[in-house]
């Protein structure tokens, strides 16, 4: 969830990423909801970048989505696909540009190697675990995800993200089980 200001929620989506052995997944959802209605149930909202190496996903509005997706893409490019000076490059001007601060948006950033969040605010995230977790769903997903590996199954990051996404979409009314899922093997 993102606050614009006090009491005002925007509730959206749910983006799970797993980052596990060289491996890593980012799912999302496709509910699109305005309020309290249900606009579309199978919209895309992960982009793969920089020649298939990196996942980005995003919650919130997704016109602010689209400019982080640029802005963020440019910055693979600039640091010829370093994820972590690229992401850090990003908060830096999301933090220091009056047009980025107003972008109501998150992003969740995966790599083989690393993964990210990008706050509303700007502040650059890499959680612990390789799990990466946004929107109204994001607790569930993430809970569901923790538990999948501390399970310590065979299960591919792919099929923890699908699983998990899963499970968050029977809790989440923000969140469907209408997933896109996007993996670097």
């Amino acid at each position: 969830m993102i606050q614009r200001n006090p009491g005002s929620i925007i509730r959206s989506t749910t983006v799970l990423g797993v980052v596990i052995n060289g491996k890593a997944a980012l799912g999302s959802d496709g509910q699109v909801t305005l309020g309290n209605t249900v606009m579309k149930s199978n919209a895309k909202k992960l982009r793969v970048l920089h020649n298939g190496t990196v996942i980005a996903g995003f919650a919130g509005s997704t016109s602010d989505a689209l400019t982080l997706y640029d802005r963020f893409n440019a910055k693979l490019e600039e640091f010829r696909g370093n994820v972590p000076r690229a992401v850090v490059e990003l908060g830096k001007d999301w933090r220091n540009d009056k047009f980025l601060r107003r972008l109501e948006a998150m992003l969740a950033v995966v790599s083989r190697e690393n993964a990210f969040l990008l706050s509303g605010t700007g502040d650059v995230i890499e959680p612990e675990n390789g799990i990466v977790a946004i929107g109204s769903g994001g607790p569930y997903a993430l809970a569901a995800a923790r538990a999948f590996m501390r399970s310590k199954s065979k299960m591919t990051a792919r099929e923890i993200v699908e699983e998990s996404l899963k499970i968050a979409g029977e809790i989440c009314i923000y969140t469907n089980t209408n997933l896109t899922i996007e993996s670097l093997d």
